[in-house]
């Protein structure tokens, strides 16, 4: 996966934004005005930090090398994701969706609502 896939990837979930918040290299993905994705144009290889529950993050860091503590983020519910070819494309975008949908949950009733028409 390359930035452009990634990019395309999290744009095509439903209410999905895209912004660079934090200055020009760092690309944000969101949903109801919260993050569910980050990552720096400049890395690599490319890495994105996805929100994951907890349990799952610990399993995920212990399962695969490249699957590290979320960089710069709240490490109990972040993880950093290398984009390096070991992981299978489907896994990363299936680790996406997870990120979005805890998102989504968080989000208050009627904007979940709003996100479903």
């Amino acid at each position: 996966m390359n930035i452009e896939t990634l990019r395309q990837y999290c744009l095509s979930k439903t209410g999905a934004t895209e912004s660079f918040p934090f200055g020009e290299e760092t690309l944000v993905f969101k949903v109801g005005g919260k993050m569910f994705g980050l990552t720096s144009l400049n890395d690599d290889p490319l890495s994105v930090n996805l929100k994951c529950d907890p349990e799952l993050a610990v399993e995920l860091r212990e399962q695969y090398d490249a699957v590290r503590p979320g960089f710069h983020m709240n490490k109990v519910h972040w993880n950093t994701v290398i984009i390096d070819g070991t992981i299978r494309e489907s896994e990363l975008k299936k680790w996406i969706d997870h990120s979005y949908e805890l998102i989504v949950k968080s989000l208050p009733k009627t904007t979940q609502r709003a996100l479903e028409k």
